[in-house]
This record gives C-alpha cells, sequence and structure tokens, in this order.
C-alpha cells in the first residue's frame, strides 16, 4: 500500500515528466522511477496515468478550497468566483510548466482532452461550490461545463504571463466572467420561464378530476 507521501511524490514525479515530453510517452515505469517507488507501490496507488492526474486536480481542489476567504462572502457572485480561480492559479503555479505540456499533448489528442474535461468538470464544480453559486442537477452540470470552458479561454494567458502579479490573466479573467454572467442571466430567464410553465401545468392537472371523481394523482418525484 502506498502512503501519503509516495502518492504525492507520484503525481509530483508526472507532473514533472509532463513537462518534458508528450503525455502519450510517459511510461508507468518512468513514473515510479521519478517517485522512487517500485511499480508494486504505484499500481497499489493508482490504476493508471489518468488516475494520477484525477488525484492531482483533487490535490488541487484542497488546497484551493483551504484558501477559502469569508469576507469574501458578501461580494457580488462574479467576485467571488474571480477570487476563487485565481486562488485555483495560484495554486498550480509549481506546476506551471507540467500543465503547460499537458495542454500542449491534449490539443494533438482529442480523447486526452475529453478526458481532461471529465476531470475539470468536477473540479468546477467544487469551485462553484466555494464561490457559493453551485446548482443541483442538469443547471449545475451546465454551470460547470460552461466554467470550465471559461476557465480553458484563461489558461493559456495564464501559461504564458512572466508577470508575477498577472494583470493579463486577471483581465482574461475578468472578461470570460462577464460573459458568464450575461449568459447565464438569460439562461436564468429561460430557467424560471420553464418554472412558471410547469407550475401551471401541474395546476391545470391537479384541477382535473378522475372519472371515479377523485383528484389527479401527484406524479412521483424522480430521485436526485
Amino acid at each position: 500500500m502506498a502512503t501519503e507521501k509516495q502518492k504525492q511524490k507520484i503525481v509530483e514525479a508526472l507532473m514533472a515528466l509532463c513537462a518534458e515530453r508528450d503525455f502519450a510517452r510517459i511510461g508507468l515505469a518512468e513514473i515510479a522511477a521519478g517517485a522512487d517507488v517500485t511499480l508494486a507501490q504505484l499500481r497499489a496507488a493508482y490504476d493508471g496515468k489518468m488516475a494520477i492526474l484525477a488525484d492531482f486536480a483533487r490535490r488541487i481542489d484542497a488546497a484551493v478550497l483551504a484558501g477559502d476567504d469569508p469576507g469574501m462572502a458578501g461580494e457580488p457572485p462574479r467576485e467571488r468566483l474571480f477570487d476563487v480561480v485565481m486562488r485555483r492559479f495560484d495554486a498550480l503555479t509549481p506546476h506551471k510548466a507540467g500543465v503547460a505540456g499537458l495542454m500542449k499533448a491534449a490539443r494533438r489528442d482529442p480523447l486526452l482532452a475529453a478526458a481532461l474535461n471529465r476531470i475539470a468538470l468536477t473540479s468546477q464544480r467544487w469551485m462553484l461550490t466555494a464561490a457559493g453559486l453551485d446548482r443541483g442537477g442538469l443547471p449545475g452540470l451546465a454551470r460547470a461545463q460552461a466554467l470550465a470552458l471559461a476557465y480553458a479561454q484563461v489558461l493559456p494567458v495564464w501559461l504564458e504571463e512572466t508577470d508575477t502579479g498577472l494583470p493579463k490573466t486577471m483581465a482574461a479573467l475578468d472578461t470570460q466572467l462577464k460573459r458568464l454572467e450575461r449568459a447565464g442571466t438569460m439562461l436564468g430567464r429561460v430557467e424560471s420561464a420553464l418554472c412558471r410553465l410547469s407550475g401551471r401545468r401541474r395546476s391545470r392537472e391537479g384541477a382535473t378530476a378522475h372519472p371515479d371523481g377523485g383528484a389527479a394523482e401527484a406524479p412521483v418525484p424522480a430521485a436526485g
């Protein structure tokens, strides 16, 4: 069984290798050697490279969530989300070269890009939760995907920026969040209209009596 320290070394070894070569050319034996663990320990800890990347994302998520600022609670939603995403970039800074290599590989490999998007969706749902903007069901999934796409637009700016103050990254992020805010307002209106329509339909159905004189039976809510 791999220890937490060994898992950390495995994650760091993979990210270091991502900075040096294409993701597809990185072997599990190389990761084990870089982390100074045996293949048996590596196998006990992870199923493969994507599992290691998922753990990397979880660790970044945890770092962002641990840095939560209670003072942001009263700020507007866009400002709260801006703060959360910038904390994510701060947490990623030690791994910037590895992230750059991974993004370069994803541009050439649609399967890798799709796998990374699945990991990103989970992370962005946690970022939305940290900003107090989480939603359940399909609306929550749509928000996470929208944020993931916006984040993907800002990531190249962050990767290229050399100024430690990150003015270009902040400007790009502010632009993307404003677009999300406008899109969210429109989607919110559509959702509200659909909810009102659904409510009127239920009211009409409830007023319709069955032939035996009883009221129409209410539908059983779906799980979740």
